[in-house]
Order: structure tokens, then C-alpha cells, then sequence
């Protein structure tokens, strides 16, 4: 048996997705970009404030499921351009606890609204 989590708090889908799926113990949130949940702009000034929003909006969706960073338990970075790893995870880092959890990082063409940064994770209750 699985439920559909939403925050109004954090960026809202821009197509056919749930924001996140609970199954079981486990929390799937749909790839976070960094829109703004208040005005809906695209925050892609630097590579740092735009993961650090990206993770803002992970954060809300997990927040809404009674979960937070620390239950995260495995990450996808899908990035735009190489040069921008960097950045991203020296702000990955000061976001995400210790122990870090499993991640890889995908280097596309493109993501939705033209986002430099894209975060999905999966979280789990008893992390």
C-alpha cells in the first residue's frame, strides 16, 4: 500500500508527478528543482544557490512526511554541466548529515524550466 505526500511549502510539480510516494518505510521524492515555492522562479544565479534550493524543496516534501535529511538514504544529482559538480557538492555537503547517503550524479543536456541542478532521493523511517 503506497500514499502520495505534498507540501505546499515546497516547489510545486511542473508535470504528471506526485512530489512523493510512501511505501512502507520507505519515502521516494520526485526530482526537486530549484523553484522558489513562493514566487515559482527559477533560482539559478550560482550552481551553490541553486542546489541549495533544490535540497530546500527535498527537505519541505520529506518535512511533510514527518521525515528529515537524516532519514535521506540514497540521492540522484542530475547535473547540466560538469564544471558545476564542484559547487554542487560542496553545498551537498553542508546540507546533507553525516553519514552521507549512497549518491551518484548524472550529467544530462537538459531538466525541466532549464534548472542547472535536479535532486531526487529516497528516504527511509528508520534511518
Amino acid at each position: 500500500m503506497s500514499k502520495t505526500i505534498h507540501s505546499s511549502n515546497a516547489a510545486q510539480p511542473v508535470a504528471a508527478y506526485s512530489q512523493a510516494v510512501e511505501a512502507g518505510d520507505l519515502l521516494f521524492v520526485s526530482g526537486q528543482i530549484p523553484l522558489d515555492p513562493a514566487t515559482g522562479a527559477l533560482i539559478s544565479e550560482t550552481i551553490e544557490s541553486a542546489t541549495a534550493q533544490s535540497i530546500s524543496n527535498v527537505q519541505r516534501v520529506l518535512e511533510a512526511a514527518g521525515l528529515g535529511l537524516q532519514h535521506v538514504v540514497k540521492a540522484t544529482v542530475f547535473l547540466i554541466d560538469s564544471s558545476d559538480y564542484a559547487g554542487m557538492d560542496a553545498t551537498y555537503k553542508r546540507h546533507l548529515p553525516q553519514p552521507y547517503p549512497a549518491r551518484e550524479a548524472v550529467f544530462v543536456k537538459g531538466l525541466p524550466k532549464g534548472a542547472r541542478v535536479e535532486i531526487s532521493v529516497i528516504a527511509h523511517r528508520n534511518r
